[in-house]
């Protein structure tokens, strides 16, 4: 029997992927749990396993091709008893509606309430008035001509029988009909990537499916947020004097120590202290949603786009717990292995662009995350210190924040307490 696999919801409002890497042919024998593809969706690359035992019979589509959540994906050919074939679904829906009640709305031309025949399959019900009644109504209003079968069969397979052309008599919907737009519609679930185009002037590049998820988060993020930035630099000598320490140590034990982990650290503290920006607003329900758990997400810029994994509970994490973590994650995030779990539910986020140059910006909040702070390139800069003018590292901080949630004043407050935190990593340690 024929099994016509689906592309699953795989979560998080996903609505389409790109294939990336079939990694069965046509004809080839497969068990449950196989991998059958390799997906690229906004949110992470994915190897969707079949649900069947059995021979592939059909992939729809190639390598680059963009498949909507819910489009066929393979067929099966399967032995497995129960599973309907494809051709069998007319049959079924009809046996459905022979046997259960048919409730027509008042709106629906020619009600019927309780138990009715199923009409033959050529068969047409007597035209109504309700061609002649639906060009006073609105389109929205208008009401199809269809068969009892094809209403039915539409309802079956979440179809709006409105939008199918009818070829019965005074454009009446038959099943026929139901049966070839869901056909059409399926084959419209798959469409090819535009490839690279150039010429001597300009190249046109495809948008993958990471880059579009940043477009449409960042455009989201300034349309649906009042953001506000404030900037400090913070002296760090004592935290290059415990790096510069523990560092072999660290590397020892195969975890390589940078300051990433301090600022984490630093900032799941002052997150514990200042649960507005530890939150997010909840305008629907007239409330602001605080989040009892710090779960950092950490901004990675991957070669097909940034990504934010997310390390949880860093606030109950050592230093060197969240160094392994950081380290990890940042490989995944290279070679595109991280899964949904290690990037959903973050509550606060750092983006570090100093690694590249950067030392002030302005960052974009990651909606609906009600802050996220910017960390630049650390600078060697003469300072005062007890009353003499001495050479001192600055780490630029750039922290924007959702305005409607987060005051000035708790801003300010929470950016210094990660700046005493950053001056003084010993405090760390004077916490419960």
């Amino acid at each position: 029997m024929k099994y016509t696999f689906n592309f699953p919801d795989l979560g998080e409002g996903l609505e389409e992927g790109t294939i990336l890497e079939w990694y069965v042919t046509q004809g080839q024998q497969v068990n449950e749990g196989d991998p059958l593809v390799q997906m690229e969706t906004d949110k992470v690359v994915a190897d969707i396993p079949s649900p069947r035992k059995g021979v592939v019979s059909l992939l729809y589509g190639n390598t680059g091709d963009v498949i909507k959540v819910g489009a066929p994906l393979v067929d099966i050919e399967t032995e497995e008893a129960g599973v309907p074939r494809e051709n069998d679904h007319e049959e079924t829906i009809k046996e459905k509606v022979a046997v259960e009640p048919v409730y027509e709305t008042e709106e629906d031309a020619g009600a019927v309430v309780g138990t009715m025949e199923v009409a033959g399959k050529d068969s047409v019900l007597p035209v109504s008035n309700e061609a002649i009644r639906s060009k006073t109504l609105s389109e929205q209003q208008r009401k199809a001509l269809a068969t009892p079968v094809a209403r039915a069969m539409a309802k079956e397979m979440g179809i709006d029988i409105n939008k199918v052309p009818g070829s019965g008599p005074s454009g009446r919907v038959k099943s026929e009909d139901i049966l070839h737009y869901n056909a059409n519609s399926q084959k419209a679930g798959t469409t090819q990537a535009a490839p690279a185009v150039s010429t001597d002037d300009v190249t046109y590049l495809p948008l993958t499916q990471i880059r579009k998820a940043i477009a449409r988060n960042m455009l989201h993020a300034k349309h649906n947020a009042a953001h506000m930035s404030v900037f400090e630099e913070v002296e760090i000598s004592g935290l290059m004097a415990v790096r510069s320490k523990y560092k072999q140590k660290f590397a020892e034990k195969g975890v390589k120590l940078t300051f990433l982990p301090f600022i984490v650290k630093a900032v799941a503290m002052a997150l514990k202290k200042h649960p507005q920006l530890n939150s997010q607003i909840d305008l629907e329900n007239n409330r602001m949603v605080i989040r009892n758990r710090c779960h950092i997400g950490i901004a990675v810029d991957a070669p097909d786009g940034l990504v934010v994994p997310v390390i949880r509970d860093a606030d109950r994490l050592s230093i060197f717990s969240i160094a392994r973590l950081l380290g990890e994650l940042a490989d995944k995030a290279r070679k595109r292995k991280l899964t949904l779990d290690e990037m959903k539910e973050g509550s606060f986020s750092i983006t570090s662009f100093g690694s590249i140059g950067g030392i002030f910006a302005t960052p974009v909040l990651n909606y609906p995350q009600a802050g996220i702070l910017g960390v630049g390139r650390i600078l060697q800069t003469p300072i005062v210190r007890d009353n003499e003018i001495v050479i001192g590292h600055i780490m630029p901080l750039s922290l924007s924040v959702d305005h409607r949630i987060v005051d000035g004043g708790e801003t300010t407050r929470f950016i210094s307490d990660v700046m005493e935190y950053l001056t003084d990593p010993l405090l760390f340690l004077m916490e419960d």
